[in-house]
């Protein structure tokens, strides 16, 4: 039970540590996403917080507005910046404020800045004076100069009152949550009524009742920030002049001069002159030349007033050197003494060995041995003169980088000469100073970041203006509309471009209706193939918009359209609104009566013949179909005519036909052609040529072209022959066919056919004998 008890205290422990821990985070964290609403809640906080300060008698706001930028700063979480490591001050880390410019920085790094800040001013001083002077060390932003005791060692609140302020969400950041109780500046006997705050406190806001600057009208109860007022009434009072009196409105502090002219008399009282009444007194530029009391002498000096005095050369007076002193009278001059000068000569070792005298001693001739200021050599030369070696000082000088280099020197090197000129943490100026150790002041320069219209500005450590957001800016865009509209939607202040126009077009359209859709003058338009791309490695570039104007679209306004045809009424846009079809065959009777016009709705025009509406007008189609009615019997051709009412005419084409034979093409017309019988019919289609057909027997038939058959009697001759083709005899070739005649061989063809054989026999065996022969 003990080490479960244990355990369970441990990680209780942890869990709590951890809640802490992420408390503490949140609230030092940098939250940038601050809505507007957070923001509203905090200048009603502030508006609120300075009521007293503006809602009552002679409140003067622009006294107020340091305070409320420091206010702001401090709610905005990473607003304020330490201008020495150019970081963000957050909730929980200990800082120190400037009482002379209120600027917050961290704790350590203000205390190395004044430890840093002493050792560059301590550095150059030698043995003898380290010490002996309590050297301050200033402000990074105001150079307000702080004795080395008040180097800030603790974390305090801005009010100074408690020491390690605790973190609370509640509270401004670093304050005690107490009341301030700081006095005012100028002090006035009263204290500051805020809670503990950062930056100046505000002007006093007691109410105290007091006169007005010349004191005669009655009090009057007053803030005492603002205790001081005018009556505007004529001041009143005598003016050093001590003739006039002030004529201005009843004002503060001492009156201004006499602004009149008058005629005044210069002090020595001989010259009159127009002057200011300002300055009564003046000297003219003539010499007194008064005579002196002695009677010998007169005054120089200019005009002067009251007496001129004894004359300068009576009384005793002293030889050159001092030594004697003689009384004589006032026209007579002093003489030398005789005696040595022994006045000391420039060079405060030696005296002058010249026997009394008048005007300025000589120069020291006397030779001395002198050392040289850095002490490395010795020389003899007059004592007037100073002695500088070559030998140039090889000693680092108090930057810690460059060489003294300065001929004969006594060994206390002057501070560097050159300028440092590295570029300061802002990134944008560089260091002014002197050639020096250690970091170089932070810029103390500010910047402001202005929103688009310049009227809501914050100011930024210069080197923050480029992570800084520029402030939210609760003024309306002032910038004239981009469209055609004469003004803009409200929106606020913003950079980049306004906003698309969301408003109507409302531009008026060639047909007299209004465009209803949103404003187009400035659509963003995808632009193609502005770059093509060299091969598929190269990766696709992002698409290019181009802002342009786009045409207003078609009218969609409804309107009521008859059809071409007038077959129906339908509503059209407006854009398209105009004679149209419907789709429907026209359906009038066209003029041959056999058909009606095909065509699709259109428009037909009125004359007296088609009144009726269902007749074709002019603009239906003309009937194109041919002839349909039946031909004569044996005409093979259609109607010249197209679709016509009444009968058809006759025939009158040529017919292209063969003749019997079908080598010849004959053209007789339609009409004849049906028109007869069979006998005439093989007359007209005869060609009147022999017929061209082969008998059997291979002759040519010898009739004219006629249809049917050919005769089979051919009563051409032809040759006959025996066997042997040596007997020939001519006969009609139809009786040789019917096999009625035939030609025989005699005697003396059989006696030639016999020898023509033992002839070829002969032949034959000399041809086997050559061939054995051969072969043997």
């Amino acid at each position: 039970e003990l080490s479960s008890q244990r355990k369970f205290d441990e990680i209780k422990k942890a869990n709590q540590a951890a809640a802490k821990k992420l408390v503490e985070d949140q609230l030092s964290s940098s939250s940038e996403d601050d809505d507007e609403d957070a923001e509203g809640k905090q200048g009603k906080i502030l508006a609120n917080t300075f009521t007293i300060y503006t809602s009552q008698t002679d409140g003067d706001a622009s006294e107020l507005e340091r305070t409320r930028q420091y206010m702001n700063e401090a709610f905005q979480s990473g607003a304020m910046t330490c201008l020495i490591c150019i970081a963000s001050v957050k909730r929980n880390q200990a800082v120190w404020s400037c009482c002379g410019c209120f600027c917050i920085f961290h704790l350590p790094c203000i205390q190395k800045w004044a430890k840093d800040s002493l050792f560059l001013v301590s550095s150059p001083l030698t043995d003898d004076d380290f010490g002996k002077k309590d050297y301050p060390w200033p402000c990074p932003k105001c150079r307000f100069e702080y004795k080395r005791s008040e180097t800030p060692t603790r974390y305090y609140c801005y009010c100074g009152k408690v020491e390690d302020p605790a973190l609370d969400p509640w509270l401004v950041p670093h304050s005690c949550g107490q009341v301030c109780e700081r006095e005012f500046k100028p002090p006035c006997g009263h204290k500051c009524l805020l809670l503990c705050h950062p930056g100046p406190c505000p002007p006093c806001p007691k109410m105290v009742t007091t006169t007005c600057f010349c004191q005669k009208a009655k009090p009057v109860p007053r803030r005492c920030s603002a205790k001081e007022w005018s009556c505007r009434l004529p001041c009143g009072r005598t003016l050093p002049c001590g003739q006039h009196t002030c004529e201005n409105p009843c004002h503060s502090g001492n009156c201004k001069p006499c602004p009149r002219v008058s005629k005044q008399q210069c002090i020595c009282g001989r010259q009159t002159a127009e002057r200011l009444c300002a300055s009564p007194q003046w000297q003219c530029d003539q010499v007194c030349g008064r005579t002196l009391p002695c009677g010998n002498h007169t005054c120089e000096q200019v005009c002067h007033a009251g007496p001129c005095g004894d004359c300068p050369r009576s009384g005793k007076r002293s030889c050159p050197c001092e030594k004697s002193k003689f009384t004589l009278p006032c026209t007579e001059d002093v003489p030398t003494c005789g005696d040595s000068c022994d006045k000391v000569l420039e060079c405060g070792i030696h005296k002058c060995s010249q026997r009394c005298h008048r005007g300025p001693c000589e120069i020291c001739r006397q030779e001395v041995e002198k050392q040289c200021r850095c002490g490395k050599h010795t020389k003899r030369m007059p004592c007037h003169k100073p002695y500088l070696c070559e030998t140039k000082c090889t000693k680092i000088r108090d930057c810690q980088k460059h060489q003294c280099k300065r001929k004969c020197c006594s060994g206390n090197c002057p501070p560097c000469d050159q300028v440092c000129g590295r570029t300061l943490g802002c990134r944008n100026h560089k260091c002014p100073s002197g050639c020096h150790r250690g970091s170089c002041y932070p810029c103390p320069e500010t910047v402001d970041v202005k929103c688009n219209c310049g009227k809501t500005v914050i100011k930024v450590p210069c080197g923050r203006e480029r992570t800084t957001k520029p402030p939210k800016c609760k003024q309306l865009c002032s910038r004239p509309p981009t469209c055609h509209h004469p003004t803009q939607e409200k929106h606020y202040c913003h950079f980049g471009r306004c906003p698309p126009c969301r408003q109507s077009c409302q531009k008026t359209l060639t047909c007299g209706h209004l465009c209803p859709v949103s404003c187009h003058d400035e659509a963003l338009v995808k632009q193609t193939g502005l770059h093509q791309p060299a091969g598929p490695w190269e990766q696709p570039s992002e698409p290019a918009f181009i802002q342009t104007a786009l045409p207003c679209p078609p009218c969609e306004v409804p309107v009521s359209v008859e059809c071409l045809g007038q077959h129906e009424v339908s509503p059209l846009p407006c854009h398209s609104a105009g004679p149209y079809s419907c789709k429907r065959l026209c359906g009038r009777l066209l003029a041959c009566q056999n058909h009606t016009c095909m065509k699709e709705g259109h428009h037909v025009t009125k004359v007296h013949s088609n009144a009726d509406g269902k007749k074709a007008g002019p603009e239906c189609l003309q009937c194109e179909e041919e002839c349909t009615k039946p031909r004569p019997s044996g005409c093979p051709h259609r109607c010249v005519l197209p679709c016509h009412p009444g009968d058809c005419p006759s025939c009158l084409q040529m017919l292209k036909i063969k003749c019997h034979c079908k080598l010849s093409i004959l053209y007789i017309e339609c009409l004849k052609l049906t028109c007869a019988d069979v006998k005439e019919r093989d007359l007209l289609t005869s060609c009147k040529n022999q017929c061209p057909k082969e008998l059997p027997c291979g002759h040519r038939c010898k009739e004219i072209c006629h249809s049917g058959d050919c005769p089979l009697n051919c009563n051409q001759k032809v040759k006959l022959r025996c066997p042997c083709k040596r007997l020939k005899k001519e006969l009609q070739c139809s009786k040789i066919r019917e096999g009625q005649v035939s030609l025989e061989c005699d005697a003396l063809c059989k006696e030639m056919k016999r020898k023509a054989s033992e002839i070829k026999e002969a032949e034959a065996k000399a041809a086997i004998e050559e061939e054995k022969r051969r072969q043997q």
